[in-house]
C-alpha cells in the first residue's frame, strides 16, 4: 500500500507528540495505537488518523486512566466519537480548575513563608483591628528579614490559622489593657508588679522569636523613638509609651542587663 503523504515514521511520529520511540513501539505492541500503512520498503508509518489517536490517548492518560482502559474506550463501537470529546473537554475543565485553586493555594503558602502571616490583608484587618496596615509585615521585613529571629517568626506563625491569630489578637489586647491600667495608676518602674507586666511583655514577643532582656530593651528604645511604635502605645494610654520603656529597662537591669548599651542579638 502507499502511504498517505503525511504519514509519518516512528521517530516522526514520536517527535510529533512529544513521546519517546520506545513509548510508540510499546503501544503499537498492546494494539493500543498502531501504524496503519507502510512503505513500499516495508516500514510501517504513522497516518493522521494515528496521530489523532495517539493524542486521544495522552488526553486519557492524563486524567489518569490505564492503557488497558484507554483501550477499550478507543475501541468501542458505541462511542460516539464528539460527545466523547466533550465528555474530555469537560473533564479536562474540572481539572484546570482544580490545579488554578491549587496555584492559589501555593501562591498563599508561599506567601505566609515569606511574611509569617498566613492571612489575607482582609483578615489581617478583621483580625488585628481597622488600625492594622497589612504593609507593616512587609516594612518589618525590610528592617529584620536577615535575622534570626525574622526566620524563627516566619517558622512560628506561618502554619497559624486565622483562629489561633484571633487568640493572638486577644492575648495582646488583655495585655495591652493591664499595661495601660498599670500606666494610669501609676506603677513604679522596678517593682515586682512593674517587671510581671515587663516579662509579659517580653514573653509575648518570645511567641515570635526569642527575646533575650537585652533584645528586649532594644525594642524599648526602638518604642520611643520609632513613630509607629510610639503612635501605637499612646493610642492606648497617653505617656504609656516612655512608661514601657522605662518598665522593660528597670527589669532588664535586674536580670543584669545594661538597657542604655545593650545590643541585639
Amino acid at each position: 500500500m502507499t502511504p498517505d503523504s503525511d504519514a509519518l515514521t516512528v521517530g516522526q511520529a514520536a517527535a510529533l507528540v512529544g513521546l519517546s520511540v520506545r513509548t510508540l513501539h510499546h503501544w503499537d505492541t498492546v494494539g493500543l495505537v498502531r501504524p496503519s500503512e507502510r512503505t513500499r520498503a516495508g516500514y510501517r508509518v504513522y497516518v493522521p488518523d494515528d496521530i489523532a489517536r495517539i493524542h486521544r490517548v495522552l488526553v486519557y492518560r492524563e486524567l489518569g486512566l490505564p492503557l488497558a482502559e484507554i483501550g477499550v474506550l478507543l475501541d468501542d463501537p458505541t462511542v460516539d466519537s464528539r460527545e466523547h470529546l466533550r465528555r474530555q473537554r469537560a473533564q479536562l475543565t474540572d481539572r484546570i480548575s482544580h490545579l488554578q485553586t491549587m496555584v492559589h493555594a501555593v501562591d498563599r503558602m508561599l506567601a505566609a513563608s515569606r511574611s509569617g502571616l498566613a492571612l489575607t490583608p482582609e483578615e489581617q484587618v478583621e483580625i488585628f483591628g481597622t488600625d492594622w496596615r497589612p504593609e507593616w509585615v512587609q516594612e518589618a521585613e525590610d528592617r529584620w528579614g536577615d535575622t534570626k529571629q525574622w526566620t524563627q517568626y516566619v517558622e512560628r506563625t506561618g502554619a497559624l490559622t486565622p483562629d489561633d491569630w484571633r487568640q493572638v489578637a486577644a492575648d495582646t489586647e488583655a495585655l495591652n489593657a493591664e499595661l495601660a491600667a498599670a500606666h494610669r495608676a501609676g506603677v513604679v518602674p522596678g517593682s515586682d508588679e512593674a517587671n510581671a507586666l515587663a516579662e509579659r511583655h517580653r514573653e509575648s514577643i518570645s511567641r515570635y522569636f526569642d527575646c533575650t532582656h537585652a533584645m528586649h530593651a532594644c525594642l524599648a528604645r526602638t518604642f520611643v523613638s520609632d513613630p509607629g511604635y510610639t503612635d501605637y502605645y499612646e493610642s492606648l494610654s497617653p505617656g504609656l509609651t516612655r512608661r514601657l520603656h522605662d518598665l522593660i529597662f528597670a527589669n532588664a537591669a535586674a536580670h543584669g542587663v545594661d538597657p542604655e548599651s545593650a545590643t541585639w542579638g
